[in-house]
């Protein structure tokens, strides 16, 4: 499936605005806690609301996926996947992001829009994760 050219737009710019900012968390076991602490705070808040219905799973995942990381769990995350994923956490749970969580409807256009497009690139590590957190279930 292609991303729209809008998609890809908001992505970019997020990437472009975001990125160093999530390395510089991803490197530091202490921020990247604290990110965890308030994207999850967030996700709790928000998780019920009809608008992010279509990123619950990928929301949900991430999360995992950084908590196994930092619980020393999980150790196949690349450190680009682990800035995308800090990224798309970091985006998520800043409120005064490219559009404002605070504008009624389209507040979370953007968040979301960031959110599948990061599960979209890192989607075979999304699929290696899957397959080791399912092994670890049997």
């Amino acid at each position: 499936m292609q991303k729209s050219t809008q998609e890809q737009g908001f992505f970019e710019r997020a990437k472009a605005i975001y990125l160093n900012r999530a390395m510089h968390i991803a490197t530091t076991e202490r921020r990247l806690r604290a990110l965890l602490a308030k994207a999850s705070q967030k996700w709790q808040e928000l998780s019920q609301n009809p608008t992010f219905a279509q990123v619950k799973y990928q929301v949900e995942v991430f999360i995992r996926m950084i908590r196994a990381h930092l619980n020393k769990q999980y150790t196949g995350l690349s450190s680009r996947s682990l800035g995308l994923l800090v990224l798309g956490l970091f985006y998520f749970a800043l409120p005064t992001d490219l559009v404002p969580d605070f504008i009624p409807f389209i507040g979370y256009v953007d968040d979301i829009t960031v959110l599948l497009a990061i599960f979209k690139s890192i989607q075979s590590d999304v699929e290696r994760f899957l397959e080791w957190e399912n092994d670890r279930q049997l």
